[in-house]
């Protein structure tokens, strides 16, 4: 039987090579190689510990987490946003096996997640589980008439779940590749693994996302996306923000999202309600003005709260239109100030910056304190669906060690998470 050398390949990921494909994956100089060498170190060694060193030697794949740069409740009611990939990843060590069976480790979890590739049937009982996200990429591949098969692997990941970075789309994105990588020669372009890892959530995993966490993790840098149609555009974009002074800071408020169900749904609810009374299914039908024509009209079939809600979604995505223009000219103050005025409508207009009638009002406070010390060399914004969680912060890097001290004393220790913009999306680690 084949076996692998696991010391030959942990000398690999100390090579000039292995030190350039970390520093485009991750950023940063020869610090930043040298953790991530050791973190890929450590993996190989888990991998080792489940499964030996029999078989064929193990492979690694990165998926990035994301971020929303900006474009805020806008994708369900066929707008625009702006997200990025991150240098945060989800990690494999994985290594095919012929007996068409997936056993993949995941840190965290005390027994693996086995799944049979000659089983790929929808299981209800599987609903929301990572046996669900497996099991319907397989499927997804071989409909799509790829190849598939069985693979070991141990998975890590720093894309932390509840982080706003949306963990589940680099992970789904990273079963994608796996199965790529290790069957197809990484043939699958960056949007049709996009698109599977969405039709996977949305079919077997049983959650009704849009389009736009996948695009990130998948495609890499900045990627603008319209949901005009059925089958969004998708539009890559560059910027290095780190080269021209500024950090991209997440910060966490330690809320928590339960019992925010209805909140969340309020807004997609709302915004589609004024479609309907203005006789449609969704606002990117219409014109703001024709809303304005018929607001004695909508005010009486909607509410107030919902009418808001439109008009901040018809100004977002000019917002988002106005970016995509600042940044293919390079032009950062126009992107910051846009950045700016989308948190300022996500607070008032939007309303999902807090709960009403409760006291705890954790994010707005988060972005209050973000203008005092940003206001004119910076930008801050609510991050993803609101009301708890994240906001997300440009800081000027004179600022970053002052900014992080005192959120991280308001919000707790480890309260923010420096990122960069990852330029690359989901890939086979070239060592």
């Amino acid at each position: 039987m084949e076996m692998f050398d696991e010391k030959n390949l942990a000398a690999k990921l100390s090579t000039e090579k292995a030190k350039e494909e970390f520093h485009l994956l991750y950023g940063g100089g020869e610090d930043v190689a040298q953790e991530e060498a050791a973190r890929y170190t450590a993996l190989l060694y888990d991998y080792v510990r489940y499964f030996g060193k029999n078989g064929a030697e193990p492979v690694f794949f990165s998926s990035p987490g994301r971020t929303e740069i900006i474009g805020n409740h806008t994708d369900h009611n066929s707008g625009l946003v702006l997200a990025a990939a991150v240098t945060l990843d989800t990690l494999a060590a994985a290594a095919p096996t012929d007996d068409g069976i997936i056993t993949l480790y995941s840190a965290g979890y005390a027994k693996p997640f086995i799944v049979d590739t000659r089983d790929l049937d929808k299981k209800d009982e599987e609903k929301n589980t990572t046996f669900a996200l497996i099991r319907g990429v397989c499927r997804k591949l071989k409909d799509m008439g790829y190849t598939i098969g069985g693979f070991n692997a141990a998975v890590t990941s720093r894309v932390l779940g509840g982080s706003g970075l949306s963990s589940s789309a680099a992970f789904e994105v990273l079963l994608v590749c796996i199965l790529d990588g290790l069957y197809n020669d990484s043939i699958i372009d960056g949007v049709t693994r996009a698109k599977i890892s969405q039709w996977v959530e949305n079919e077997y995993f049983g959650k009704p996302s849009g389009l736009m966490d996948q695009s990130a993790c998948s495609i890499g840098g900045l990627v603008g996306i319209d949901f005009k149609n059925a089958d969004p555009k998708i539009e890559a974009y560059f910027f290095d923000f780190e080269a021209r002074g500024f950090n991209v800071v997440v910060l966490a408020t330690n809320s928590s999202h339960d019992d925010l169900t209805d909140e969340y749904a309020s807004i997609p609810a709302e915004m589609k309600a004024v479609a309907a009374a203005l006789g449609g299914k969704v606002l990117r039908q219409f014109k703001v003005q024709q809303l304005i024509e018929k607001l004695p009209e909508v005010r009486e079939k909607t509410s107030d709260r919902a009418v808001m809600r439109a008009l901040h979604y018809y100004d977002e995505n000019e917002r988002v239109k106005a970016c995509y223009q600042a940044i293919e000219e390079g032009n950062l103050d126009a992107f910051l100030q846009n950045i700016v005025l989308s948190g300022e409508s996500s607070w008032k207009m939007l309303q999902n910056l807090y709960v009403g009638g409760k006291c705890e009002q954790s994010l707005a406070l988060a972005c209050a304190l973000s203008e005092r010390m940003l206001k004119g060399s910076g930008a801050w914004r609510v991050h993803g669906g609101g009301f708890a969680g994240t906001i997300l912060a440009f800081v000027p890097h004179y600022k970053l060690d002052a900014y992080v001290q005192q959120m991280d004393a308001v919000f707790g220790k480890g309260a923010c998470t420096v990122l960069g913009i990852r330029p690359v999306g989901a890939k086979k680690v070239e060592l």
